[in-house]
């Protein structure tokens, strides 16, 4: 049976609902802010988790990149050392023909031809 309570227990009693009524908010407020925050920590690291995943693969890809150009480097350096080596046995052959046609020019500017070829007609033609 329910005894009549004074003024200061209905108070009381008034204050501990309050107080209960209150800590359950504050129980639920950081229940959705802990549900909050786990999803943020979960978004958070999903994103990251994607970002490392896609600059891993840039890397891998720049990498790859890096070996391709370095190999067509070293074709392109082996081609002009060969076009180099080609040019090289041209002048070496070349050269002794250009000092040889240089000595058969006269004083006076004109080549020594040989009497019966067509040049040597052309040539006294030109004279003549």
């Amino acid at each position: 049976m329910d005894t009549p309570k004074t003024a200061d227990e209905k108070t009381s009693a008034a204050e501990e609902a309050l107080a209960a009524q209150s800590g359950k908010e504050k129980s639920d407020a950081s229940s959705a802010l802990e549900i909050n925050t786990e999803r943020f920590n979960s978004s958070v690291a999903r994103l990251t988790s994607n970002s490392i995943d896609d600059l891993h693969k840039l890397a891998s890809e720049l990498q790859k990149m890096q070996e391709f150009l370095k190999t067509e480097v070293e074709s392109v350096q082996r081609q002009i050392e060969s076009a180099v080596a080609g040019i090289n046995i041209i002048v070496d052959t070349i050269g002794p023909w250009k000092n040889f046609a240089g000595s058969q020019v006269h004083s006076s500017g004109t080549r020594n031809v040989r009497a019966g070829g067509p040049a040597a007609n052309l040539e006294q033609r030109i004279r003549g």
